[in-house]
């Protein structure tokens, strides 16, 4: 199985916020297969509350990993989606991104993909 990491989980786990066992277990994703969408590039490098070391240092961390840009399918799922569901647009190009290369994502805000055929994981203990 391969995973999609969400912009969420890409902050908690740079700035060490995930509980130990979580963070063991999305650091065997990266691992795997370190895979993020070209949205959550943009959100994780555009995120405010990083200074500027940290950004620069955020920069390195994600040069690990494969971003997935837009092909021409993705964009018309993300379509799809707009048009046949209340999605965001950030999260519906993260969900088109996970289903068109059959990944899984891993996310807090597993609430954001609900009702779309795609496989969540959060690592945050319910």
């Amino acid at each position: 199985m391969s995973y999609l990491i969400d912009t969420n989980i890409l902050i908690y786990f740079f700035n060490g916020s995930l509980a130990e066992e979580s963070r063991k277990r999305v650091t065997e994703m990266m691992k795997q297969a370190f895979h993020v969408s070209i949205i959550s590039k943009m959100e994780f490098l555009g995120f405010d509350r990083f200074s500027v070391e940290e950004r620069q240092k955020a920069g390195m961390f994600l040069s690990n990993a494969r971003v997935l840009g837009l092909e021409d399918a993705i964009v018309d799922r993300v379509i799809q989606m707009k048009q046949e569901k209340k999605i965001k647009l950030p999260d519906a190009v993260i969900a088109a991104t996970a289903i068109h290369h059959d990944l899984t994502i891993v996310t807090r805000n597993s609430k954001d993909f609900k009702g779309l055929e795609l496989s969540v994981y959060n690592p945050f203990p319910e």
